[in-house]
């Protein structure tokens, strides 16, 4: 069983999608949880237009509280996946040693055929962004749940 995190900046775009969507991929025996690099939402919930997108896709992220990525969390998770390379960099600052380091992975980069490591951050777009990342955050996921599942 593993645990995994799924960090943005503000934990109310991309990573509750990523969250909900890796969640809803994996038996409930794996662990997923969502953090935020930034303070700007904790205690709110996901932007209404990520739960509308992810709810079109049959996913309920509804419930999801936005929370501050902690030094702790690398202790509590197995492998945190990070949304683009400002995100990466925030946490690998927060690193204690080169274990924590090792643990940080851009998400995209579970996608063999990927163009960009970035997903960009939708928040001051419109719904046809949010659309989009979550059909890579979905694709990224997908084979996260293989790799997991092997």
């Amino acid at each position: 069983m593993a645990k995994i995190l799924m960090v943005c900046l503000g934990n109310i775009c991309r990573s509750p999608l990523a969250h909900g969507i890796l969640q809803s991929k994996l038996p409930d025996s794996f662990i997923v949880d969502s953090a935020g690099t930034g303070n700007y939402h904790i205690g709110s919930p996901p932007d209404s237009r990520s739960i509308s997108v992810a709810k079109k896709h049959g996913i309920d992220i509804s419930t999801q509280k936005c929370r501050q990525f902690k030094v702790s969390d690398f202790d509590r998770f197995d492998i945190i996946y990070v949304m683009d390379s400002s995100n990466y960099n925030n946490v690998v600052n927060l690193a204690r040693d080169s274990k924590d380091v090792s643990k940080v992975k851009l998400i995209l980069e579970e996608i063999k055929t990927v163009i960009s490591s970035e997903v960009p951050d939708p928040y001051y777009g419109d719904i046809s962004d949010f659309e989009y990342v979550f059909n890579v955050l979905n694709e990224a996921c997908e084979q996260i749940a293989i790799n997991l599942k092997d």
